[in-house]
């Protein structure tokens, strides 16, 4: 089925939802569950398969798309973020856009889906990085790891590393996703700038969990030596 449309009805919709569901691979739904625990409205489908469609609604009236959206499935909320990452708009109306989508946000999947496909970073790199600093400020789980992810992403360079380092240590949120996004953030920072890292690791005023799993990820990357790994796991705090 082809979702290049130029208009949408709910019939529309409804046969997106039909066609969604014909995608479905029970292996996968099983997989892709013990991944996202407490979310329940896995249909199954791959992200291959979503990104196809996100490109053929992105070509049609996917404003109107966006109107019949009910976030019933993941699949749905998934394919919706898709769609907005890919649209070519005006800056401000874009992050219009992310606003109300950052919202809908209530696992890690669709976040780091989310936040991979929003390559407007590079395009405008300062606007939305004062477009995504309040929330860190956010008392919702994932509206923290939506910037903190969108930050390892697209940030960690000459210019961002002093910013992102102090960010990350001001983060106080107690969600899990929370740590392990700054835990996965201070990793990546080590690898492509380890003194600075390492310096402010020995200084930092991070939990131990966020500490310890940072120290993990790091430990665990393929582009960190034998002999760094070993000396930052003799950093390790019990």
């Amino acid at each position: 089925m082809n979702f290049t449309l130029k208009t949408w009805t709910q019939s529309d919709y409804d046969n997106l939802l039909l066609y969604i569901h014909e995608l479905a691979d029970k292996k996968y739904q099983i997989f892709n569950q013990r991944l996202l625990p407490n979310v329940n409205n896995v249909i199954g489908v791959r992200m291959p398969l979503l990104q196809k469609i996100a490109i053929q609604i992105v070509k049609g009236n996917w404003k109107e798309y966006l109107t019949y959206v009910n976030d019933q499935y993941y699949e749905e909320t998934m394919l919706k973020g898709l769609v907005i990452t890919k649209v070519k708009i005006d800056l401000l109306e874009h992050f219009e856009l992310i606003a109300e989508f950052v919202p809908c946000i209530n696992n890690w999947a669709v976040c780091d889906s989310f936040c991979a496909g929003l390559k407007i970073a590079k395009e405008y790199p300062d606007k939305v990085f004062d477009f995504i600093k309040p929330y860190l400020l956010s008392d919702n789980e994932y509206n923290i790891r939506f910037a903190v992810v969108l930050i390892l992403f697209y940030y960690i360079n000459d210019e961002y590393i002093d910013t992102i380092l102090s960010l990350m240590e001001n983060i106080h949120q107690d969600g899990y996703y929370v740590k392990m996004a700054v835990a996965w953030c201070i990793s990546m920072c080590y690898v492509k700038y380890e003194e600075k890292t390492i310096s402010f690791l020995k200084h930092s005023s991070l939990d131990d969990f966020t500490y310890n799993r940072a120290l993990q990820k790091i430990s665990e990357s393929n582009q960190v030596s034998r002999d760094k790994k070993a000396e930052i796991r003799k950093m390790k705090q019990t």
